[in-house]
């Protein structure tokens, strides 16, 4: 299944894909479901499926919406944690002038970083040098702490689409990374978040891919990975308790604007797609940032 937040009456409110090509969704405010309005509350519950499945079965037909004209808004708009992997591929390691990590590097992003699909990444006032990079979201589904490689898969709720869009010089003017992930309107995650039932295991094997004006850019696969989506989930469980909600951004692959010669960074009036095998595509279009 698949769940996106769209914007309705001002508020956040969930809908349903009837089908994967399907141009109509259900409103879940509408079908009477008791939380319609939050990602993360739907996802504590404890049987969320069903109860979605069951929706997808039997709604009242007003219920039933068409998607043109919906404002998507960041697949959770406020999770608690934007936990992100640095480093998860050889290649994108390499092109970077990196050493092969033997453990992954991690980093936070905040929730007013982020756009939703079909709205403006901003290029900051302070620098022209906003970059893409495509990767796959994942989502968590269940209160984990201290997973092991045999359960860490079990509380992944799904996956979604993220650019997590980088501003270069301000990430390398100091030694944490911070600065140039986390400028306003720069990131973009969406457009739904597809249930883990519905792609390989740990979301194994499926490429990752950006288009920037049509032109693809980026072109790798989540079996290159070097730390697995279970691998991650262990690690970062034995720091924190993963909660519903909470997103870890799993990575880019080689193909970096930085990283080209000459450079491509993305400017207003562009166009970028980052897409996932089974996921979706998630797009933006590039704008100046607004005073």
């Amino acid at each position: 299944m698949r769940i996106f937040t769209f914007e309705k009456a001002g508020k956040p409110t969930l809908g349903v894909l009837r089908s994967v090509a399907a141009e109509q969704y259900i409103d879940l405010e509408l079908a009477g479901y008791a939380h319609a309005h939050d990602l993360s509350q739907l996802l504590a519950q404890p049987n969320w499926q069903d109860q979605i499945g069951t929706i997808l079965e039997e709604h009242p037909i007003h219920a039933v919406q068409s998607m043109a004209g919906v404002k998507f808004l960041p697949l959770i708009p406020n999770p608690g944690k934007i936990i992100c992997v640095g480093l998860n591929y050889a290649d994108h390691a390499k092109e970077g002038g990196h050493a092969i990590p033997d453990h992954p590097s991690f980093f936070l992003r905040v929730n007013s970083s982020q756009v939703a699909h079909q709205q403006p990444m901003r290029v900051p006032k302070a620098s022209s040098k906003l970059d893409y990079e495509a990767e796959l979201a994942v989502v968590i589904g269940k209160t984990a702490r201290h997973l092991t490689a045999e359960n860490a898969l079990d509380c992944v709720a799904g996956y979604s689409c993220y650019n997590d869009g980088s501003i270069r010089d301000y990430q390398r003017k100091g030694t944490q990374w911070t600065l140039g992930k986390n400028f306003d309107l720069t990131g973009s995650f969406g457009p739904w978040l597809v249930s883990a039932d519905e792609l390989p295991k740990g979301a194994h094997g499926l490429k990752v891919q950006t288009r920037l004006n049509g032109q693809l850019l980026q072109d790798g696969n989540t079996a290159d990975f070097l730390f697995s989506v279970a691998q991650v989930l262990v690690i970062m469980s034995e720091v924190m308790t993963l909660e519903p909600g909470d997103v870890i951004i799993t990575g880019t692959p080689a193909g970096v604007g930085y990283a080209r010669k000459p450079p491509i960074f993305m400017k207003a009036g562009d166009i970028c797609e980052v897409e996932v095998e089974g996921v979706g595509i998630l797009l933006n279009t590039i704008a100046n940032e607004v005073s």
